[in-house]
């Protein structure tokens, strides 16, 4: 099971060079004259991951208000780091003008992947198909959210080159989630409902605070509203399609475990320490 647990690890992981189509002349060249665009695009898609990442939070927790708190302290501690608290160095006046902060995003993202690490242990400890599917599922999940993220870093100012290389590190989180899941299921199964919650928190401060506070300002400069509210509805809307596709692939295998989606983790961990690891 761990060979299959790291290939699906690392098919995830690819995911993250989705951004790399602007390498491509004619594509990259009509990508980057609609950044502004992407942007309202990318802060309905984070809005929507995280109502999702809160709902599992809470559903993961032992009581409402438990889930409620780690979502608290995710949003307010991500704000507390990025806002407060000195720090040595930015990356750049592109990003200042900009107005968008990378951090926030890759900080939440890493957090995000961990989780998605933890699901596919629980999910090929069930059996070889539903982690196939859960696989395939996180992937095409991943891949929409990380060509986002590369789209945020490319209108904070970075390179190409830069973007994906950063994109594709922070990727590599899901390891962190997928290994130490694998090795120390009871301990990162605890670790579940904070991360959820914590990576909900992030995802809304980077919403709240820089997405859509940077669309307004494409707003005021492009009078090209509509666009943008377009877009905008676009990323909830292709973020709750796949979330329903997920939710769908996982109803077929319900005489395995009880729930869907990211609840795996808790039904199957009983039967995972029961086994050799």
């Amino acid at each position: 099971m761990f060979l299959e647990i790291l290939i699906a690890s690392i098919v995830v992981m690819l995911a993250a060079f989705g951004g790399a189509l602007s390498f491509f002349k004619t594509i990259g060249s009509a990508i980057e004259r609609r950044l502004g665009l992407l942007i309202s695009f990318t802060a309905g898609l984070f809005l929507f991951v995280s109502y999702e990442l809160g709902r599992e939070a809470v559903a993961h927790s032992n009581t409402v208000e438990e889930g409620l708190f780690w979502i608290f302290i995710g949003a307010i501690g991500i704000w507390v780091i990025f806002n407060v608290l000195p720090h040595s160095h930015r990356h750049d006046n592109a990003k200042e003008k900009n107005n968008i902060d990378v951090r926030k995003i890759l900080t939440g993202n890493g957090i995000h992947n961990i989780g998605d690490g933890v699901l596919l242990v629980a999910a090929f400890s069930a059996n070889f198909h539903l982690g196939l599917v859960t696989t395939v599922s996180v992937f095409i999940h991943e891949l929409v959210q990380e060509t986002s993220i590369f789209f945020v870093l490319r209108k904070a100012g970075y390179s190409i080159k830069r973007a994906v290389f950063i994109n594709f590190g922070v990727s590599g989180t899901i390891l962190v989630g997928s290994l130490g899941g694998f090795f120390l299921l009871s301990l990162f199964t605890a670790l579940e409902a904070p991360l959820l919650g914590i990576s909900a928190g992030a995802f809304l401060v980077v919403v709240l605070q820089d997405l859509i506070p940077h669309s307004f300002h494409e707003l005021s400069c492009k009078k090209c509203f509509l666009f943008h509210i377009a877009a905008f509805l676009f990323g909830l809307i292709l973020m709750l399609f796949l979330s329903s596709l997920v939710s769908h692939e996982h109803s077929h295998d319900r005489h395995h475990y009880d729930h869907t989606t990211k609840a795996s983790v808790f039904v199957v961990n009983s039967s995972i320490r029961s086994k050799s690891l």
